[in-house]
């Protein structure tokens, strides 16, 4: 027996970063949109207590396979909450959300790993029992269960659902590297002192409104300047997009992936067409949202 999940990635609208708590985590403030960059994620019956793991696609070689993934870790969780005595499985993954890329890549791994063994086990867990172990594997697997657009709290696992009307048109442009989430928080802490987590209140109504425009202008990321420090290129990313007619940019999560709004399919493909031709972009990725979250497919 196979069973097939698809997940989405994430593009943050909005990252407002405070105060850490006692465990050293930051306070956060965001606005999670899903868009259509699936991870594929296929988990077949194995013996009792095999476990295996593969990647295919994108970033695939530089990924671990063992306890240290999230998808592994995830697998074991489902096993272990639901009592599954006799649970063994084997995860293919085949990638297009980028790695290290700010889009929560592992962390939809890990979700569409919930929601496939849960499945493969004939456990038949609602997303809320999923989603209570998806936070004890990282802020933002929760979300990837859901998808939508969605107002998060906490350390950004606290989930609220945010009106957002239309339809948003996506460019990624994929950096050469990637950054370590630590360590943009930790040049964030070394740039800045915490902001206050208040989402604007003009993109808020905006989103509501489906007016992209206004969307565009008031994208906000307060690790957009730590990103950058750590890998100046993404300036000059940032400023090709704008100029090329996107209705707003900004980076993705920790990133070094930069989003681009646009209000159509073909204006995404004009902005991804100029992104394309920097030596700085090494892929662009044409999207839209917000989607649904981890779902079986056929």
């Amino acid at each position: 027996m196979t069973v097939r999940v698809k997940v989405p990635g994430k593009v943050n609208l909005a990252l407002r970063v405070g105060g850490t708590d006692e465990a050293g985590y930051h306070e956060l403030g965001t606005i999670f949109q899903a868009v259509s960059l699936y991870d594929e994620i296929a988990a077949e019956v194995r013996p009792e207590g095999e476990f295996r793991l593969a990647f295919q696609g994108e970033g695939a070689a530089f990924l671990p396979v063992d306890d240290t993934n999230l998808a592994m870790r995830a697998a074991k969780l489902v096993a272990a909450r639901f009592g599954v005595e006799d649970a063994g499985c084997a995860l293919t993954i085949r990638k297009r959300i980028p790695v290290a890329g700010g889009m929560a890549g592992g962390s939809a791994d890990a979700a569409g790993t919930l929601l496939a063994c849960s499945e493969l086990w004939g456990v038949g867990a609602s997303v809320e029992e999923l989603s209570e172990l998806a936070a004890q594997l990282g802020a933002d697997v929760p979300f990837l269960l859901y998808g939508g657009t969605v107002h998060g709290t906490g350390r950004g696992d606290v989930l609220e659902p945010l009106p957002a009307a239309g339809e948003y048109h996506w460019v990624f442009a994929l950096s050469h590297g990637g950054l370590s989430t630590p360590a943009v928080f930790r040049e964030f802490d070394r740039l800045y002192d915490p902001r206050p987590t208040e989402l604007p209140a003009p993109l808020v109504a905006a989103l509501a409104d489906g007016d992209l425009a206004v969307v565009g202008a008031n994208l906000i990321n307060d690790l957009e300047d730590a990103a950058i420090s750590l890998q100046p290129t993404l300036q000059h990313t940032l400023q090709l997009g704008r100029d090329a007619g996107a209705l707003g940019a900004v980076i993705s999560g920790s990133g070094p992936t930069c989003a681009f709004l646009t209000d159509s399919r073909d204006a995404a493909e004009e902005v991804g067409q100029a992104l394309a031709v920097f030596s700085g972009v090494r892929a662009v990725r044409v999207a839209t949202g917000p989607v649904a979250g981890a779902h079986v497919v056929d």
